[in-house]
C-alpha cells in the first residue's frame, strides 16, 4: 500500500507543539570553535532567546547534529561537555580516521556557519540536590569525558558538600580531552575532586596509572586510590569493553547495579547491525505487517515484510522525516512509544529499565512481531 499522512488535530495542540520541538531539528549559529587537542574541538552554539527552553540541558545529555556533506546527508550525535551553570550548549568533536563529519568538523567549520541541532535527550544523570553530600565516582576514556566534564563541573558546583573522583583514561597526556578544564576544576576544589590519569602509551610515575582500564586496573584502583566503601553514585563512559570491565569490578566491590549508570560511546562502523537472533533463525517468515508513525504531529502508515528491516529503515525508506543518529542502539535519537503491538529490539544501549516498562523502544533496533505496530515519536 502506498505510504500516506494524515494531519493530527486533537485537543493536545499544545503537547503536541512541546513534543514536535522537542524532536525537530533546528538551525543553530556557530558561535565559537576552539581546538582542545591536536585532534579536537570545542563547537559552542548561539541559542536565540526563543529557543533557550527548548535548548536547556541536564548534566550528561547529548545532542543530534545535521547537514550536508558533498551533498549527503549527515548525522552524528555528540555530548554536552559544558556544566549546566554555565548556560553553554557546547560540544567536541574528535577527529576519526575516514570520520566523514568529524574530520569536517575539524577542519572546514567556521564561526558564523549554521548546523541543524536537535534538542538535549537522554537520561545519563542522577538528580542534584544542594543539600546532599555524596561521593560520586566516575570512569571515563578518551571521548568518554565529554558528558562526564558536564556532569562533574555541575555537581561540584550545585552539591557544595558533594566530592568527586574520576579515573580518566588515554593513551597519552597529549590526547588527553579538556586537560585545562580538568586541571582548573582540580585546582578549585582541592579537597572536593580526585583526578587521576591513567595513559596506555605513557610512562607514569606509579605503575597503577600506567595501562589500559581493565578490570584488574579498576579493582586495584577501588582498593588502593579510592574509597570505594563511600561511592554513592557511579557513572562510565567509553568504549564498550572498558564499560563491562569497570561495571564488574564495580560490582565485585559491593556497587550495586543500580548506582551504576552507563552511557556507551562507539566508533562509527564499530558494531555491525543485524536483525536478532530470534528473526535470524525465521528468515521463512514473511508476513506483513502494517506499520503507523506518529511524529511531528502527522501520521505516517505504510506496510513492512516482517524479518526484511529495522522499523526505522523502513519509515525513512518510505519518506518519512525521522530522528535517527548512530543507528547502533547508542544514542537514542531515534527512541519513540510504542503504542500498540509487538516488536524485537536487536539490542539496546540507551534505555533505561523503566523507559522499557513506559513502552519506549529504539526504532533502529526494532523489527516488527504483530500485525499493527504504532509507533510515537512525539511522546
Amino acid at each position: 500500500m502506498p505510504f500516506r499522512t494524515t494531519d493530527n488535530s486533537s485537543a493536545e495542540s499544545e503537547r503536541i507543539e512541546a513534543a514536535i520541538a522537542m524532536a525537530t531539528f533546528h538551525e543553530l549559529t556557530i558561535a565559537e570553535l576552539r581546538p582542545v587537542t591536536r585532534e579536537a574541538v570545542a563547537i559552542t552554539f548561539a541559542v536565540p532567546p526563543a529557543l533557550r527552553e527548548t535548548f536547556r540541558y541536564r548534566q550528561g545529555q547529548h545532542i543530534a547534529l545535521r547537514t550536508r556533506i558533498a551533498g549527503e546527508q549527515i548525522m552524528r550525535t555528540y555530548s554536552i561537555c559544558a556544566g549546566v551553570p554555565t548556560n553553554a550548549l557546547r560540544i567536541a568533536v574528535k577527529r576519526q580516521p575516514h570520520g566523514m563529519f568529524s574530520n569536517f568538523a575539524n577542519d572546514e567549520l567556521e564561526p558564523g556557519q549554521t548546523l541543524e541541532v536537535m534538542p538535549p535527550r537522554g537520561h545519563f544523570y542522577t538528580p542534584l540536590d544542594p543539600n546532599q553530600a555524596k561521593h560520586y565516582l566516575a570512569f571515563a576514556a578518551g571521548s568518554g569525558i565529554t558528558p562526564v566534564l558536564s556532569i562533574i563541573e555541575t555537581t561540584l558546583a550545585v552539591e557544595r558538600a558533594s566530592r568527586f573522583t574520576l579515573v580518566y583514561g588515554n593513551r597519552i597526556s597529549a590526547s588527553i580531552l579538556f586537560l585545562e578544564e580538568l586541571a582548573d576544576l582540580k585546582n578549585t576544589h582541592l579537597e572536593r575532586f580526585n583526578l587521576l590519569h591513567v595513559l596506555s602509551r605513557e610512562p607514569a610515575d606509579s605503575g597503577l596509572l600506567h595501562g589500559r582500564i581493565t578490570e584488574e586496573k579498576c579493582a586495584q584502583l577501588c582498593e588502593r586510590c579510592i574509597d570505594i566503601a563511600g561511592v554513592d553514585e557511579c557513572f562510565i563512559c567509553g568504549p564498550e569493553p572498558m564499560r563491562q570491565a569497570v561495571t564488574e569490578a564495580l560490582h565485585a566491590h559491593g556497587i550495586e547495579r543500580r548506582r551504576i549508570h552507563v552511557e556507551l560511546f562507539t566508533v562509527p562502523g564499530e558494531r555491525k547491525r543485524s536483525l536478532p537472533p530470534r528473526h535470524a533463525a525465521t528468515q521463512a517468515d514473511h508476513a506483513v505487517s502494517r506499520v503507523a508513525i506518529i511524529v511531528e504531529g502527522r501520521r505516517f502508515e505504510f506496510d513492512l515484510a516482517r524479518n526484511t528491516e529495522s522499523l526505522l529503515e523502513a519509515g525513512l525508506r518510505t519518506g518519512a522525516d525521522l530522528p535517527f543518529s548512530c543507528k547502533g542502539g547508542v544514542c537514542a535519537t531515534c527512541r519513540a512509544k510504542l503504542l500498540a503491538g509487538k516488536v524485537e529490539m536487536a539490542a539496546n544501549y540507551a534505555l533505561e529499565d523503566d523507559e522499557l516498562k513506559a513502552g519506549y523502544v529504539l526504532t533502529c533496533q526494532s523489527y516488527p512481531l504483530s500485525k499493527n505496530i504504532v509507533l510515537d515519536y512525539d511522546a
